[in-house]
């Protein structure tokens, strides 16, 4: 099976946070610093992340510091264990 590059990952993560945010970020982009979320995206983007990469977001792991990028939600999944290609 060929997988498609981590890149598609970041894609993803970047298309859904421009749907919810209603603006495009950047992979490094802090959008809770840049008051762009709150605490109803907040629990979206642990669902989007829970079904995009297959994982079980647990208690200790809701530290803003996780979720505040999408280069700190891939590397989060990477983490847990999670495939970060497209077949993910």
């Amino acid at each position: 099976m060929t997988t498609a590059p981590v890149t598609t990952t970041v894609e993803d993560v970047l298309a859904f946070l421009a749907a919810a945010l209603g603006t495009e970020v950047g992979p490094d982009d802090d959008y809770f610093a840049a008051g762009l979320a709150d605490s109803l995206f907040a629990l979206e983007l642990v669902t989007f992340v829970e079904q995009r990469f297959r994982l079980t977001v647990e208690v200790e792991d809701l530290a803003i510091d996780n979720f505040r990028t999408a280069a700190r939600i891939i590397a989060f999944a990477q983490a847990r264990g999670a495939r970060t290609d497209a077949a993910a």
